[in-house]
């Protein structure tokens, strides 16, 4: 066998798979070039003090504290997987009823936002029985912010 069809012999089984991933290269450094490939989304915010406090009574309080770092938003509403309802309330005149829930709740812009059973709160409605020391994920449904899921720990009952 001579050396250039020694060669020949060599390179024919790579040239297909060096063909496509440079095609492919070129078709994806093209799609992310025109805005295809997407950006990285920036959180608008950051949680703190996420708590859930575990009384064991038919409703769960919930203490948050948000920092908003963009600009106006509002918070719809929330889940949370250990309740079938989760509502928005404002609370201290009196029992959850149509007149404490919220429909929404405003988050100014570059602010922080305090929530606990003592003003606007989440709460959990029936979430049976909650371990002190475990977590429980909630979504939260922002207008521009679209969903985000936040950890809150399982506290002892009126602690955050």
């Amino acid at each position: 066998m001579t050396g250039s069809r020694a060669m020949a012999v060599l390179i024919r089984p790579v040239a297909v798979p060096v063909a496509c991933a440079a095609l492919l290269t070129g078709l994806l450094s093209a799609w992310v070039a025109t805005g295809g490939g997407g950006t990285l989304r920036r959180l608008p915010f950051k949680f703190e003090l996420a708590a859930v406090s575990g009384s064991g009574s038919r409703d769960a309080a919930t203490y948050l504290v948000i920092k908003n770092l963009a600009g106006p938003d509002q918070l719809l509403s929330a889940r949370a997987p250990v309740s079938g309802r989760v509502v928005l309330a404002r609370r201290g005149t009196g029992p959850i009823g149509a007149a404490g829930t919220l429909p929404a709740l405003a988050i100014p812009a570059r602010s922080t936002t305090s929530l606990s059973p003592l003003g606007a709160d989440i709460v959990l409605i029936d979430p049976g029985a909650l371990q002190e020391g475990a977590t429980v994920p909630v979504t939260l449904t922002f207008r521009h912010a679209g969903r985000i899921t936040v950890d809150f720990a399982v506290t002892p009952a009126g602690t955050p």
